[in-house]
């Protein structure tokens, strides 16, 4: 089963640890070595991000920063794991490493399970 975690955060924490930064290579590293990762990475901040929207029926193009946005998604990783247990289980201790390594960081990891065009085929 594959999974997405979503890092979300207040936008302007400042630069990660370095501290944080090397485990965090080495949990992926692990994750690579087991065939875990499937794809991760950070993303940049919402000032020089764009949003398209559709509303009304009309299609717009808003660039960041954005206002409204009080917490954003400052990271991703796909990751195949057995069952939901255990996609839960590496979310928990991936936020011990930020606990451990960035005292005072808040923030959260949004676990979702990806679905294919299987999850929604119609039943016999």
């Amino acid at each position: 089963m594959r999974f997405m975690m979503m890092v979300k955060h207040s936008e302007n924490q400042g630069p990660p640890p370095k501290g944080l930064m090397d485990v965090m290579a080495k949990l992926s590293e692990d994750a690579v070595k087991a065939g875990a990762m499937v794809l991760s990475g950070g993303l940049a901040p919402t000032a020089v991000s764009t949003r398209v929207r559709l509303s009304k029926g009309q299609i717009s193009s808003i660039d960041g920063p954005f206002s409204e946005a009080k917490e954003v998604v400052g990271g991703f990783a796909v990751l195949e794991y057995k069952s939901k247990k255990e996609a839960l289980e590496g979310a928990v201790a991936f936020m011990e490493l930020h606990k451990k390594h960035w005292p005072g960081w808040e923030g959260e990891t949004e676990v979702r399970q990806l679905m294919g065009p299987e999850d929604f085929a119609p039943k016999p």
